[in-house]
């Protein structure tokens, strides 16, 4: 009976750790796809920034604005398809810490149970002891 609750202790300490890893991992994943839209945001506000300049230009300063916001609408859309893959990243990761974190539960729970298993064997031992020798084992003398 004390294997069985000894066991179960180490089960239970496995699956803490992996749901402490998981959510680790979560909140890893999530800063990234955080990080990512950040930059996303930051783009977006250069290529506005690029134009809202009124004033003559020449045509070379126009030819080299439009470039360079075509190569920030090209980066902004690989930022999108990177946030988009961050993101379901962060669902995943969400995912399995739910499950891992159900494991944990369950592994308390089971742990709690041969606990109370252990005692109640306890208690019946005790109690089919003849009573001289309960009295001995709780000091009653």
């Amino acid at each position: 009976m004390k294997g069985m609750v000894a066991r179960r202790q180490r089960v239970l300490r496995v699956r803490h750790v992996q749901h402490a890893m998981a959510v680790a991992e979560t909140a890893r994943a999530r800063d990234e796809a955080e990080g990512i839209e950040r930059n996303a945001d930051r783009l977006r506000k250069v290529r506005g920034d690029l134009f809202s300049n009124p004033g003559m230009a020449t045509g070379a300063n126009f030819a080299a604005m439009q470039e360079l916001a075509g190569r920030l609408e090209q980066a902004g859309r690989q930022l999108d398809g990177a946030l988009y893959d961050a993101r379901r990243k962060v669902e995943v990761k969400e995912g399995i810490s739910l499950v891992t974190n159900r494991d944990r539960e369950i592994a308390e729970k089971l742990k709690d149970r041969a606990r109370a298993d252990l005692e109640e064997w306890r208690e019946n031992k005790l109690t089919a002891l003849p009573r001289y020798r309960r009295m001995q084992r709780t000091g009653d003398v």
